[in-house]
């Protein structure tokens, strides 16, 4: 299977961030033609404030971005990974950062919620406050990619071992990350976080990446890109260079058989008291 990464610098402007993940897919279509295409966190939209990220929501499966990648999806015959885009909330005062999946035909297989959220202030004293306008989902989620078990987590879950543990034992083979990871924590973090998650889990781990600069009312932040593709010995196999870009690989599940066949970890596995 070929795989191809969207790295994006998406901003607050929805339809120019739709025109952009548009044009990006064409050109890896054009280029690399994959079977499977990936985009970034919020490829939607990122940035804004409050209000901003309430109104670029939208109804998934009645809005322009769902119906985009869709269409997409349809027209070249391919799986796009839709990265995630603002879902809202039925009855809430909240939105959700949500991944959607379409297959070859353009039909929805998989939704999956970002579960944990980004409450932090990164070494640089700026304060991220994710759950003041995000509603964290609560599902595993994988899907069938022609034979492939995609495992799905969204940025910050990349943090939370237990979650691609779970997602290993459902199956996955290849695990996708779309995010919009800080400046601050990628350039520390970002890489040796993908390749311990690849390496535990023994799984292909494919993220994309949102870089450069959006802004947020007054303030600036900046995201890391570095999107890339890290096979299940933890290799990094494909890398974004800087700016959006693409970064292609090919996934080989007899790479991932022959790994876990000769490191069996996960029949290793304890059960620690706590």
């Amino acid at each position: 299977m070929k795989v191809s990464l969207i790295q994006m610098n998406s901003v607050s402007d929805k339809p120019a961030n739709i025109a952009a993940a548009t044009a990006l897919i064409e050109r890896a279509v054009a280029e690399e033609r994959p079977d499977w295409v990936a985009l970034p966190e919020c490829f939607d939209f990122l940035g804004g404030v409050r209000a901003d990220k309430m109104a670029a929501a939208e109804v998934l499966g009645e809005g322009p971005a769902y119906g985009a990648m869709q269409a997409l999806a349809a027209r070249h015959k391919i799986f796009v990974h839709a990265g995630s885009m603002l879902e809202k909330a039925e009855g809430e005062d909240r939105i959700h950062n949500t991944t959607v999946v379409f297959d070859r035909s353009g039909t929805e297989i998989a939704r999956y919620r970002k579960i944990h959220m980004f409450d932090i202030t990164t070494p640089d004293g700026v304060s991220y406050k994710e759950s003041a306008s995000f509603k964290p989902g609560d599902a595993v989620v994988t899907y069938d990619c022609e034979g492939i078990t995609v495992g799905c987590s969204i940025c910050y879950d990349l943090r939370f071992p237990a979650l691609f543990q779970a997602l290993a034992a459902k199956g996955a083979s290849v695990i996708a990350l779309p995010s919009a990871f800080t400046l601050q924590t990628g350039k520390d973090h970002w890489e040796v976080l993908c390749r311990a998650r690849a390496i535990e889990t023994q799984t292909y781990f494919c993220a994309p990446g949102q870089t450069g600069a959006h802004t947020i009312g007054n303030e600036t932040r900046q995201t890391y890109g570095h999107s890339m593709v890290i096979d299940p010995w933890g290799h990094v196999i494909a890398r974004a260079s800087d700016g959006p870009g693409l970064a292609s690989a090919r996934i080989d599940p007899a790479r991932v058989a022959k790994v876990r066949a000769q490191m069996p970890v996960a029949s290793h596995k304890v059960l620690l008291p706590t």
